[in-house]
């Protein structure tokens, strides 16, 4: 059994972030400071809990990253630009312009 799973967990999680990067993304669930607007407004910074799912381009680029071992800071970055875009851009929509501030997390979850 032990075998069998040493050699079946490497191509299930191949297969896995094959998926995400060219047709799935990834999940991502997170409480996190956000902020991108005046104070005052609804889109000031705050404490907020996000749910969404980013795009396999993002995924890919945040995957890539951590096989090739990126620093947890710059992981933190790719992380928060999938947000962003995800998000609050919408994939280049209405916002697609706007700085987006990811800072002081307290909890992430990824998940294909």
């Amino acid at each position: 059994m032990e075998e069998t799973e040493a050699q079946w967990q490497p191509q299930v999680r191949a297969q896995a972030r094959q998926r995400a990067a060219t047709s799935g993304g990834l999940f991502i669930s997170c409480r996190a400071y956000f902020g991108f607007g005046p104070e005052g407004s609804s889109d000031a910074g705050r404490m907020r809990d996000i749910m969404t799912a980013v795009s396999p381009a993002h995924a890919d680029a945040i995957l890539t990253a951590r096989e090739s071992g990126a620093t947890d800071d710059e992981l933190h970055e790719l992380v928060a630009e999938a947000i962003a875009d995800a998000y609050f851009r919408k994939e280049g929509g209405g916002r697609a312009g706007v700085h987006v501030e990811f800072k002081d997390v307290e909890r992430l979850d990824i998940s294909f």
